[in-house]
């Protein structure tokens, strides 16, 4: 008879990372086996991953080699399906990975389904070797004086659209929105992004939806032709459709319900994290992204390693405190926020903020390898008043 408890992981990019290392520290004297699931054996930096396609080189993080110690076993493969009633997982078809608690962290990527040509013409940055061959066509493209045109106004499509001028200022680089890039921040910071995205000569097209991604070109809603030799998509994010095809209950956009402690509403042996969670606070619904990842799976592995001790669990509680966002590697704009991530007052600039952002993207790596040893602190916030309860 099996006396382990076997926790498996799906997934190993921030959030499944942290869970694995950190559980494995919290429950080294305790009868648990760990697994952690993953289709590559590189950990991806995804805050990064607008550096690689702009044509710069990063460190090659091997999964394997982070868990070195840990006791944690890796299996290499895709996840085909969920069994949550018989609480087993296929990996690429054919091996069953029996589990008593599994955490999901499959997080999310770029949605090219939506809008007609994405699929078939543009770029993401949901992998580094699509992001290298990106690069590749990049410089070739920038060698002619020819044109990207980079869509979407959020956070990543800012920082690729200024590592990708930076890096080839004889690019014609064009930023397509909806809505205004930096809308998000105050209004102080966001008139010094624009200035920013002026000194770069970063052309806006804002204000238009995409219809149609051609293979020189983006069609906007009134008809306008963007041109575009190359087109990098960073609008709209999707989730693997395998919770809810495993009946675990989802929300409308695919992410498992949580209860305040992270465990699926509907199958209370799975805990979802990460981009993968619906995770409300009081004072909203965490958006996904490195800042509220890392404490869901910091929380989870805590959460885990209490529960077998027969220890109270307390309800997950967060809140936001930043807006990093780099223009290239010698600027950035860092707004800071309340716990609902609206603005305050305070906004940080120019080299300092630079260095501020190269420090949150760099700590993850760092945080799994001191994890290994002792309890890392990984949240800036926990919500204050906003998310304090009565327990």
């Amino acid at each position: 008879m099996n006396t382990e408890h076997r926790i498996v992981i799906l997934g190993a990019g921030y959030t499944g990372m942290l869970t694995a290392v950190r559980l494995a520290r919290r429950t080294r004297r305790l009868p648990v086996r760990i697994t952690l699931v993953n289709p590559s054996d590189r950990f991806i930096e995804r805050l990064r991953m607008h550096q690689i396609a702009a044509g710069q080189e990063l460190a090659d993080h091997r999964i394997p080699e982070m868990l070195d110690g840990t006791g944690v076993e890796f299996v290499r493969g895709w996840v085909t399906s969920v069994d949550p009633e018989a609480r087993l997982v296929t990996v690429d078809g054919d091996r069953v990975l029996p589990y008593d608690e599994l955490v999901y962290a499959l997080g999310s990527a770029t949605d090219t389904d939506k809008v007609p040509g994405v699929a078939e013409h543009a770029w993401t940055l949901n992998d580094p070797r699509t992001a290298h061959r990106f690069a590749g066509r990049l410089a070739a493209v920038a060698a002619q004086g020819g044109s990207v045109a980079v869509c979407g106004g959020g956070l990543t499509g800012i920082e690729a659209a200024a590592e990708i001028a930076e890096r080839h200022p004889g690019l014609r680089v064009t930023l397509i929105s909806t809505g205004e890039p930096g809308a998000m921040m105050g209004e102080r910071a966001r008139v010094y992004l624009h200035r920013a995205l002026d000194r770069l000569a970063i052309t806006r097209a804002t204000g238009q939806s995409v219809t149609k991604v051609l293979p020189d070109a983006v069609e906007l809603a009134d008809g306008t032709l963007v041109p575009a030799d190359l087109t990098l998509w960073t609008a709209g994010v999707r989730v693997s459709p395998l919770a809810a095809r495993a009946g675990i209950e989802t929300d409308e956009r695919g992410l498992i319900v949580v209860d305040p402690t992270l465990k699926s509403v509907s199958h209370p042996a799975i805990r979802a994290i990460g981009d993968a969670a619906a995770v409300r606070q009081a004072w909203g619904t965490i958006h996904g992204t490195c800042q509220s990842g890392m404490p869901t799976a910091a929380y989870t592995a805590d959460a885990i390693a209490k529960e077998l001790r027969g220890k109270r669990v307390r309800p997950f509680r967060f809140g936001y405190f930043h807006q990093p966002v780099s223009l290239g590697r010698r600027d950035a704009v860092i707004q800071f926020t309340n716990a609902d991530d609206t603005p305050r007052r305070f906004h940080l600039t120019g080299r300092a903020a630079a260095l501020y952002k190269e420090t949150v993207s760099s700590t993850p790596p760092m945080a799994f390898r001191l994890s290994k040893r002792m309890t890392v602190a990984v949240q800036l916030s926990r919500g204050g008043r906003s998310t304090r309860t009565k327990d």
